[in-house]
């Protein structure tokens, strides 16, 4: 009789230490529903030669917000803040399932859903009540340069084209990415050209009180909705549901409606969250992640 399959999680840094020790309690609730079908569960050090290569015969690999190359192997990614996640095919968040999703307002108790960002809020993103000010926050991610399979014009033409609406702009740059000196040569001539324009900053500090956010695909969009803020997007990504998204409408409609922009965030991110991703502190989260590892073609 063959062995059972074991599941090999790949993770690094703390994540690792604390699966190994069973106190990532994700973690520890992914290895109890994969023991409970009769897998051994691993967790490994991540390296680049466990995504190059397939798992050993017979067994099947997470990898942690790492492309899967192979079969049997599918990525693990959370879902902006804790406790959720998601495990899917693919790497790139525009090709999640949820990206794919119909969201229904309807379908959303309004009181539940703005319990659930009030606390939500409370735990990630603490401080004074936002407010919906003047300035339009650009957080700026990479190749300022470049426009990308994925988006509708590079950074900098975004930039651009937000400085021509004549409202009050702040951009901010990603703590996590290098820009040469291009990059910067670029920035301050579009500086020099828009007066309201504001390089660098606070970037959370900034998201509080601004008038909304427009970004390729940031996280910060995100953080965005959850503090009340509409969000324009010049690229794919899962959380585009209720943003307005500039492949659709062109960057000229997009920020114009922006600023009047009132979707329903609340009932947006308790769908988006508690419907659509893993909770890993709820009582079905093994049945969730049991689940996802079945749409991805594993024999659970």
């Amino acid at each position: 009789m063959p062995p059972p399959p074991t599941l090999r999680v790949y993770l690094h840094g703390q994540m690792l230490r604390t699966a190994r020790a069973g106190t990532f309690p994700a973690m520890a609730v992914l290895a109890r529903a994969v023991q409970a079908q009769g897998w051994r569960v691993l967790f490994e050090r991540a390296s680049p030669h466990a995504q190059d290569n397939p798992p050993p015969p017979g067994d099947y690999a997470l990898l942690h917000m790492k492309q899967p190359r192979h079969p049997r192997t599918l990525t693990l990614r959370r879902a902006y803040h804790y406790p959720f996640w998601r495990i899917e095919p693919v790497a790139e968040r525009w090709r999640f399932a949820v990206a794919q999703a119909r969201f229904d307002p309807d379908a959303v108790d309004a009181e539940e859903a703005a319990a659930f960002v009030r606390r939500l809020r409370a735990r990630v993103l603490p401080g004074p009540e936002p407010r919906r000010g003047d300035h339009v926050l650009v957080p700026l991610q990479g190749h300022l340069r470049r426009t990308r399979s994925f988006q509708t014009m590079s950074p900098i033409e975004m930039l651009e084209a937000v400085c021509r609406t004549s409202r009050p702009v702040v951009a901010t740059l990603h703590p996590s990415e290098s820009y040469d000196a291009a990059d910067h040569a670029a920035l301050d001539r579009l500086a020099a050209r828009h007066p309201k324009l504001v390089l660098g900053g606070d970037t959370m500090a900034l998201l509080r009180d601004c008038a909304f956010v427009a970004t390729q695909n940031s996280a910060v969009a995100f953080d965005g909705m959850i503090l009340g803020k509409p969000a324009v997007l010049f690229a794919q990504i899962d959380f585009h549901h209720v943003a307005l998204n500039v492949a659709d409408l062109g960057a000229g409609a997009a920020l114009a409606r922006a600023a009047k922009a009132s979707p329903p965030l609340d009932r947006y991110v308790h769908w988006f969250l508690k419907s659509q991703a893993i909770d890993a502190q709820a009582p079905n989260a093994d049945a969730r992640m049991l689940a996802a590892m079945r749409r991805g073609g594993w024999p659970l």
